[in-house]
């Protein structure tokens, strides 16, 4: 058999590639991270409203508790035109909830936490200085080439990963198409340390006195820092801005006359909109913004590129084991496009609605503004930015859809609901359904009646998987072997998975919910392994 150097190298060390990485190993993959920085480099926020499910991502990796903590939590946004507020958004908390709706911390601080994780995992190195030059495909791996300061190196590995940003080498080398459209107007970036009298909220001006015709977003940020987003002309000069004292005035216009700043970061970006024509490649695959950039607005860039990553970690571990065909990683494009599809459409909606291209959309768009001051009807038509939220996978060729969904049940395609929940017989320390979420394939059983669940469970442990799979049981009261039976202390499992009687769930290691099947109608082992054919071809 070939040598291989890894299984898997993965092409940048950003926070999606090493989110991947990281991954990778926990399920027993090893890796080859390849960065062409000489070390970490970060720098300013970037990236900073992180999602829950991100944070639940994160949590299985062991950081997510620590991003939470240090970063700052909020729920609510507000958005304004001309100093007067139009609407809020609440962002409830579900029953269940672990993590709050957002968490605002910089890039570069989650950056250093995952750095920190990669070294404390067996499987993963990690190479500074390596500038890809090349990638060759045959039948049975790839050879990547990259400078590095001591020449020219190959590494030879199973499949790649291309997560090297908007301007990936690997998608270039690659010849991936990247269509989509650039907007005229720069956004003028800007961290500050100031003494803020703000709540510590999302907050959206449009047309303010201080930026008159355009845009504000202010987010807090950690330790008394602010990320302010002004909406500028295209020949805006920041360089010059910085000299001439206009760069002051902006700031000065947001925090006070009187009130001391500190400039941590600035920057200038024009959005882009692109997508990948295609996310997988033979045996190489793209994710993160070398798959799809959007405009920031909504938090649907990193959020949904972390999202890339846990999807196509537990397809790659289960090829790479031989449990799974090599069909499974076709849904990783499948999947995971369209849910890069869906982004595209609506932050192409938002920056239309910010950004409106044409004299006449600019009147319809400040008619819309100028009346919804008046009238609440019409603040619906107001677009600030729709919030990330994690993809539901309604056409997968892996979810086991049904043509009459029961509405009691959690949506299909979907991430599962958390509920407070423990092990009956106290053997391990789980506080939280998704507690059994993120290394396998998880069958939770909820049933009624102590004989039926007796019996439903040990028929599903007896199931022969060819991909590991946990059996999780809600409705006995004493251990079976090879289950594990499940305690409900406050009623929040059978209230959000038990409203439509005895029911067999498959979750996915990524937290989808894959299938749910009335347990005897077919019998729970036949359910099962319908759903083991779905999921894995097996």
């Amino acid at each position: 058999m070939e040598r291989l150097d890894a299984q898997v190298a993965v092409v940048g060390a950003g926070p999606i590639g090493m989110t991947l990485a990281a991954r990778l190993a926990q399920h027993g993959v090893s890796v080859i991270l390849l960065e062409q920085h000489p070390s970490h480099e970060g720098e300013g926020s970037k990236a900073l409203c992180m999602q829950r499910e991100t944070l639940e991502i994160w949590g299985r990796l062991g950081i997510g508790e620590q991003v939470a903590r240090r970063g700052v939590q909020w729920n609510v946004g507000r958005t304004y035109f001309r100093g007067r507020e139009l609407f809020s958004v609440r962002l409830p908390a579900q029953e269940g909830d672990h993590f709050p709706p957002f968490v605002n911390i910089s890039q570069t601080e989650v950056e250093e936490m995952l750095l920190a994780r990669l070294t404390e995992l067996p499987g993963v190195e990690l190479r500074w200085g390596h500038r890809l030059a090349g990638i060759v495909q045959d039948a049975d791996g790839i050879t990547i080439t990259c400078d590095t300061p001591a020449g020219e190196e190959s590494v030879r590995a199973a499949y790649a990963v291309g997560a090297d940003g908007a301007h990936s080498g690997v998608r270039r080398v690659l010849g991936a198409g990247f269509p989509g459209q650039s907007y005229r107007d720069l956004f003028l970036i800007c961290d500050i340390r100031a003494a803020l009298p703000f709540p510590n909220e999302r907050r959206l001006h449009y047309d303010p006195p201080w930026n008159p015709g355009r845009q504000v977003l202010i987010h807090p940020q950690p330790d008394g820092a602010w990320r302010i987003d002004w909406q500028v002309s295209a020949e805006t000069d920041v360089d010059a801005e910085r000299t001439n004292g206009a760069l002051d005035r902006r700031i000065r216009q947001v925090v006070g006359r009187d009130t001391d700043y500190e400039i941590l970061w600035l920057t200038a970006y024009r959005f882009h909109q692109r997508l990948a024509d295609r996310f997988r490649i033979g045996r190489v695959f793209l994710a993160g913004d070398a798959a799809h950039v959007v405009s920031p607005f909504g938090a649907r860039g990193l959020n949904s590129g972390v999202a890339d990553a846990e999807n196509l970690a537990w397809k790659l571990a289960l090829v790479l084991d031989g449990r799974a065909p090599d069909a499974l990683l076709d849904t990783y494009h499948a999947e995971r496009r369209a849910a890069a599809l869906e982004n595209e459409n609506v932050t192409d909606a938002t920056m239309r609605f910010m950004v409106p291209h044409g004299p006449l959309r600019r009147l319809r768009r400040n008619a819309i503004l100028r009346a919804s001051l008046r009238m609440r009807q019409l603040r619906r038509f107001v677009n600030s930015g729709r919030l990330a939220q994690p993809f539901v996978y309604v056409d997968s060729p892996i979810i086991l859809t049904s043509p009459k969904p029961d509405r009691r049940l959690p949506q299909l395609g979907a991430v599962v609901p958390d509920a407070a929940c423990g092990i009956l017989d106290g053997s391990e320390q789980i506080t939280r359904l998704r507690d059994l979420v993120g290394d396998r394939f998880l069958a939770l059983l909820v049933v009624r009646g102590e004989e039926a669940a007796a019996s439903a469970g040990v028929r599903a442990a007896r199931l022969s998987w060819a991909a590991p799979c946990r059996v999780a049981l809600l409705g006995a009261r004493k251990r079976l072997a090879g289950v594990t039976v499940l305690d409900d202390p406050r009623g929040e499992l059978r209230r959000t998975y038990g409203a439509a009687g005895s029911y067999a769930f498959l979750v996915r290691p990524d937290g989808h919910l894959a299938a749910s099947l009335p347990v005897g109608r077919p019998a729970v082992v036949d359910a099962l392994a319908e759903l083991q054919a779905r999921a894995i071809g097996a």
